[in-house]
């Protein structure tokens, strides 16, 4: 499917869906709690399915009303409904679990699409195949089987956060403790803080001193009250950079301002960007400023780069963005994939090894963007429609589904200034 995006600045009110990392925390721990756990979630991605879908099939069981309310109740004991574990292209699903099955001595067989296989999940096998899991890799397939052993983790950290996150669901359950140390530069912390946190919510317990966690064995999670899961600040930075480039603003309605999700440094980014922006109980509003090109450092937030880069490309000056080198194993090179769609759309964008330089222009001029069927390029490029002198078509639109299966109809019920 192709979207095509007239031009002109968008206004308006809009609310986002639920964090789809906080969603996978939440529902891995429900997973695993003593009794049922009662969510809130609004909007399930393919991503937020994947992982449902692959926890029903290791044996919990997921209720859905129409509300938003989602009850689950865990898994209860050994029986396996479903060898095959589906992630689709979700990274967070694939690493998040690969330690469970091992705790859990499940033999699985997990079935990854698009790119996902080719993205790198070797640091983290390896060392799951010194605990006693075995890896069979057959092109988008990988069998697993063997039963997880407590002892010392050593794991990078600069490769994905996600790495850590699963060891952290997982080595509580073991019967003897456990010892994770994380090597080198950490980056994408604040994912790191919110599975701290979402542990800690349903009752586990650990040690924590520099990057080396201390996880006593023999926990059980354990349910807490219900719970309603916050907005998306990934999502979220979609609108409020569609603001910093409209004279009457964009309002993201009902975050929370004290998140702990690394995409909410977006706030920051724009201020420094020269946007105007409030902040309120009733949400974020962003209203356009006079842009000026910046340094952007992109180790803790590269999930924003794509959007940063459309603003950058209408402000004044050059923007420099750096140690983004992660965003080459994601769905897509997104170094190249971002480059791509601002040089389809007339931007001026250089690539480097590890990130981005853009020299903005007051116009870009339009026309067709590929997405390569990322959600995030796609994101991006409905955004860039606002400062473009002619119409965009984004090709392969409903690639959005990944993360925000509700993105058209948002973005197309805010007002539109015309040219």
């Amino acid at each position: 499917m192709n979207q095509t995006v007239c031009t002109g600045e968008r206004y308006g009110e809009v609310s986002v869906p639920s964090s789809k990392s906080a969603t996978h925390r939440f529902l891995i721990c429900s997973a695993l709690a003593d009794k049922k756990t009662v969510l809130t979630i609004n909007g399930l991605s393919k991503d937020i399915m994947a992982t449902i879908n692959c926890l029903t099939a290791l044996g919990a069981t997921f209720t859905f009303s129409d509300s938003g309310r989602v009850e689950i109740t865990p898994i209860a004991d050994k029986k396996i409904r479903d060898k095959n574990l589906y992630c689709g292209e979700s990274g967070s699903t694939l690493r998040f679990l690969l330690p469970l099955v091992g705790v859990l001595g499940r033999s699985v067989t997990f079935h990854m699409e698009g790119l996902l296989s080719k993205r790198p999940h070797d640091a983290l096998i390896n060392v799951l195949a010194k605990h006693g899991q075995k890896f069979v890799k057959k092109g988008n397939l990988l069998q697993v089987s063997g039963k997880l052993q407590p002892g010392l983790y050593e794991i990078p950290g600069n490769i994905s956060s996600q790495y850590v996150s699963g060891l952290l669901f997982a080595l509580p359950l073991l019967d003897e403790g456990s010892t994770i140390v994380v090597h080198g530069n950490v980056e994408s912390t604040a994912y790191i803080y919110m599975t701290e946190n979402t542990i800690s919510e349903f009752g586990i317990k650990y040690k924590k001193s520099g990057h080396m966690y201390d996880i006593k064995g023999g926990q059980k999670y354990k349910a807490p009250k219900d719970e309603i899961v916050e907005k998306d600040w990934s999502a979220a930075a979609f609108f409020l950079c569609l603001g910093a480039l409209s004279e009457k603003g964009v309002t993201v309605k009902g975050m929370n301002l004290n998140s702990i999700q690394g995409d909410k440094k977006i706030v920051r980014i724009l201020k420094d960007f020269g946007a105007n922006v409030k902040e309120n109980e009733n949400g974020i509003t962003v209203k356009k400023g006079k842009l000026k090109g910046m340094t952007v450092d992109a180790s803790e937030i590269p999930d924003l780069v794509p959007i940063i880069s459309v603003v950058a490309s209408v402000a004044s000056g050059e923007t420099i963005i750096k140690n983004a080198g992660r965003l080459r194993f994601k769905e897509t090179d997104r170094l190249k994939t971002t480059k791509n769609m601002i040089d389809a759309l007339g931007g001026n964008i250089q690539e480097t090894e590890d990130g981005l330089i853009i020299t903005g222009k007051r116009k870009l001029s339009g026309g067709y963007a590929e997405s390569a069927k990322d959600h995030r390029i796609a994101m991006s490029a409905a955004v860039a429609a606002s400062v473009c002198k002619n119409e965009v078509t984004v090709l392969n639109s409903e690639c959005t589904d990944k993360s925000y299966p509700d993105f058209w109809e948002d973005f197309m019920s805010l007002g539109v200034k015309k040219q």
